[in-house]
């Protein structure tokens, strides 16, 4: 579905990315883990095409994505939701999720459609869609925004820290939630402080650090490292 191959970014002079190789098979999850500052929602970035590239490649679905706007890679199947939700705060929660069926040409049957798989999903966006997103609890923005992402049908679902600022419970019913968009077949990448839920939902993990990757494998295999128990999971 998504292959990276020796991506490297930089900002100015300062390198955030430095040769990252990762991939995504299809249907599968995958998390990113690691500290702030390590590279994760760059890396996220130069997928979508918000940040360009200083050599390597970025490869989905067999093609280079190349020079592809961010919208080009909207239209492919590629959806971002970036860490703070970035909701329409003046829209109402169904305007919300209507601006993001505009990746497609969708017909009134297929939003429909979407509306409903949305709604089942997050059945409290039903009961607030004539509310207005700033109205909204952190939790129901979250739903919210990926909720939006859902409305342009991709086929890799890109969350940046999805469970950033929210209670313990909410966290969990978000990422019950996010597994169930996983079991439908749709793949995954989910950029995560919080690697316990992170490696729960997760087939494999990436753990970056200043812009490297420095252990990947099965998510059991990373729960169980000594290196990762301690910097991350706690003894």
């Amino acid at each position: 579905m998504l292959k990276c191959n020796q991506i490297k970014v930089a900002y100015g002079d300062i390198s955030a990315l430095r040769g990252v190789d990762i991939e995504v098979r299809e249907g599968e999850a995958i998390a990113l883990i690691g500290a702030n500052g390590a590279g994760k929602t760059t890396l996220l970035r130069a997928i979508s095409g918000l940040v360009p590239l200083k050599s390597g490649s970025v490869q989905y679905q067999g093609g280079e994505l190349g020079a592809r706007t961010p919208e080009a890679r909207v239209r492919l199947g590629i959806a971002h939701v970036p860490e703070g939700r970035r909701i329409f705060p003046g829209l109402t929660v169904i305007e919300n999720l209507l601006v993001g069926a505009t990746a497609h040409r969708s017909t009134k049957a297929e939003i429909a459609e979407d509306l409903e798989w949305v709604h089942d999903l997050f059945p409290r966006l039903a009961e607030r869609r004539t509310q207005l997103g700033w109205s909204l609890s952190g939790g129901e923005q979250q739903m919210l925004a990926i909720g939006r992402a859902l409305m342009s049908r991709p086929r890799l679902l890109m969350l940046d820290e999805p469970s950033l600022g929210l209670a313990p419970r909410l966290a969990e019913d978000v990422y019950a939630r996010i597994g169930a968009i996983n079991r439908k077949g749709l793949s995954m990448v989910i950029v995560e402080q919080n690697t316990v839920l992170a490696l729960k939902v997760a087939a494999r993990a990436y753990a970056l650090e200043n812009g490297s990757i420095a252990i990947a494998g099965s998510s059991k295999e990373l729960a169980n490292n000594p290196r990762i128990r301690e910097a991350y999971l706690g003894k």
